[in-house]
């Protein structure tokens, strides 16, 4: 008896002692970070834009062995209004363009560590040239694990990838302004939502022009969008978040793991 007693105690210590399996260590002053890539390559980048596939398995391993925790836009709101208690560090993953790296590279690696990602498609560019075909945005977006979570989210581009403040300017703002975001908004989202799962929920500003414009911000509310992402650089996750001004990290080819970690304050 005696025994059985010692080892129930040496049990329930070990219990005690022990996190959830997988759950990160809990941080002071917890942060995320929103990381923007574009084209995933098989050798070596040859632009500045470009980001190696064995650096990107790179980024992948620093998240996991830091214990960042992946998340999506979705769950960045519920952690920004207190719905969510963030523990850890967290990053976004996310991508603009379409290139067709992100169903032969990007996906099979995401799948491997289990993570999130959401992929902003320049609509009118998709089944051209070296982008995903709509039939591999219909995969990617309806794939999901075992437990019926579906990690592949698609947002928003615009449509024809143009800098918003020049026509803005070309354009003499106002009602033709307005016209112009309903179609490169409004009407990428009609296009995208054809072939995914859910619905587009966020937006990728094209080059990041036009951060913090009242227009561009009053039409992505108009059409159903809830965030914008642009390419200021920042961290977030703070009660004073705006969800039509996220700033990010660009992921470029000479961009260090080490930086994901600066931007988040880990030493």
């Amino acid at each position: 008896m005696r025994r059985l007693i010692v080892c129930l105690l040496l049990i329930i210590a070990l219990l005690a002692g022990c996190s959830e399996p997988g759950s990160p260590e809990p941080v002071d002053n917890p942060r995320i970070v929103i990381l923007m890539y574009h084209r995933i390559t098989e050798g070596v980048a040859t632009n500045l834009y470009e980001r190696s596939a064995a650096d990107f398995a790179g980024d992948l391993e620093y998240l996991h062995e830091n214990n960042i925790r992946v998340i999506d836009f979705s769950e960045l709101e519920d952690i920004v209004q207190g719905e969510t208690e963030l523990l850890s560090h967290a990053a976004v993953i996310t991508f603009d363009d379409g290139d067709h790296s992100w169903y032969t590279l990007a996906a099979p690696l995401l799948k491997k560590y289990r993570m999130r990602g959401t992929f902003f498609l320049w609509a009118s560019k998709m089944g051209m040239d070296s982008f995903l075909s709509w039939d591999e945005v219909t995969l990617m977006s309806n794939f999901s694990y075992e437990s019926g979570d579906r990690p592949f989210a698609f947002g928003s581009h615009t449509m024809s990838h143009q800098f918003l403040m020049n026509m803005k300017a070309a354009l003499g703002g106002g009602e033709a302004f307005d016209a112009y975001l309903d179609e490169e908004l409004g009407g990428s989202k009609i296009l995208i939502d054809k072939y995914i799962y859910a619905s587009v929920e966020a937006l990728a500003l094209p080059y990041g022009d036009g951060a913090g414009d009242t227009d561009i911000i009053a039409a992505a509310q108009r059409h159903g969008y809830r965030f914008i992402r642009t390419s200021e650089r920042n961290v977030t996750g703070t009660a004073s978040t705006d969800f039509f001004r996220l700033p990010s990290l660009p992921m470029l080819d000479d961009t260090a793991q080490e930086q994901i970690g600066t931007y988040l304050g880990i030493e």
